[in-house]
């Protein structure tokens, strides 16, 4: 019976081999499992890093485009105020030719009559060529 005794040794060995290669997978696994852990805080920890840049940005963005829109803003209310100026001068021109225009016709007028005798102290349109200065209130040159 010594062949039981032999391959009970053999088989102690064999199931202390197994035992062992079992210890080291288990060995191996953990630092494996460790170092996913490792890798998987450090990829979150870039993550995090990136998105608080990210925010930072995204806040600056914001900032810049609140500027603009103010800018954007207050150019639109000067153009509103420059159209109507524009516009209030343009309608005075055209009332300041229209008085020209009146003047030139009423002296083209005068210069009619004038051809025929008719006095010139009577006609009112002779007055415009008295050297009268032009009077204008201030306000009439406020925009």
């Amino acid at each position: 019976m010594a062949s039981p005794s032999g391959t009970s040794s053999g088989s102690e060995d064999l199931q202390q081999l197994m035992d062992q290669r079992k210890r080291k997978r288990m060995i191996s696994n953990r630092e494996s499992a460790r170092r996913s852990r490792m890798k998987k805080q450090t990829h979150l920890n870039e993550l995090m890093v990136q998105v608080n840049q990210l925010k930072d940005q995204n806040k600056q963005i914001a900032t810049n485009i609140n500027m603009v829109t103010q800018i954007y803003l207050n150019v639109e209310a000067d153009n509103s105020v420059l159209r109507a100026q524009m516009a209030e001068l343009s309608h005075r021109l055209q009332s300041l030719n229209e008085i020209i225009n009146c003047i030139n016709s009423a002296n083209s007028a005068i210069d009619e009559t004038e051809v025929i005798g008719e006095d010139d102290f009577l006609n009112p349109w002779n007055l415009l060529h008295v050297n009268q200065p032009i009077m204008a209130s201030a306000d009439a040159f406020m925009y």
